[in-house]
């Protein structure tokens, strides 16, 4: 339908998530009718992405330097383990969390055959021996891949004498907590429970 530098612009559009082809043709014509400055500053913004940020060496948040700015600063003792770097942006809406982070990069989940060495559990441990951690909360979505994972490292955590709390229902079951408003994840936060 049409040239082929639009077509491809239009397919690289629709494999962003959540886009479709109505909206990746909307995004393909509004760099093509913008000035060539606007999109080389869009090209130079991704490329800036992909060159300078790189994984956290302590938690697995993205940074632009070895160690993020939330390790750098936030007590250590207190360590909120999520699934994705994305969840730390909607944990970090509440502002009331004076903690530090640990990104799992998924979860248990025996369907899509990832197991507990699939994921970033001996970093935790690792972390939590070496920082000397009071207490771990679990951020893990409230789906069963979550739970699950979330009991699994309480069972491995409870030994070793560290408090384990999961957030407070009132995160839908089954959703994302990268969607969750502030106020409540601010809630769950506050009335988590030892597990």
């Amino acid at each position: 339908m049409f040239d082929e530098p639009i077509e491809r612009l239009i397919e690289y559009f629709r494999q962003l998530p959540g886009v479709g082809k109505k909206t990746a043709q909307r995004y393909a014509f509004y760099i093509i009718e913008n000035s060539r400055e606007r999109a080389e500053n869009f090209a130079n913004a991704i490329m800036d992405v992909k060159n300078k940020v790189k994984l956290c060496k302590e938690c697995g948040n993205y940074s632009t330097s070895d160690i993020c700015p939330i390790c750098q600063k936030r007590n250590k003792k207190i360590i909120c383990v999520v699934q994705e770097p994305k969840d730390i942006i909607s944990m970090e809406k509440v502002k009331s969390y004076e903690g530090v982070y640990h990104v799992l990069f998924g979860t248990i989940s025996p369907l899509e055959n990832r197991g507990p060495n699939d994921i970033k559990i001996k970093e935790l441990l690792a972390r939590i021996s070496k920082d000397g951690v009071k207490e771990v909360i679990m951020a893990t979505n409230p789906d069963v891949e979550g739970d699950a994972t979330a009991m699994y490292i309480s069972k491995l955590l409870k030994p070793l004498g560290v408090k384990v709390t999961r957030l407070a229902q009132g995160i839908a079951m089954g959703s994302d907590i990268e969607f969750t408003d502030e106020v409540t994840l601010e809630k769950a936060l506050e009335q988590r429970q030892e597990i």
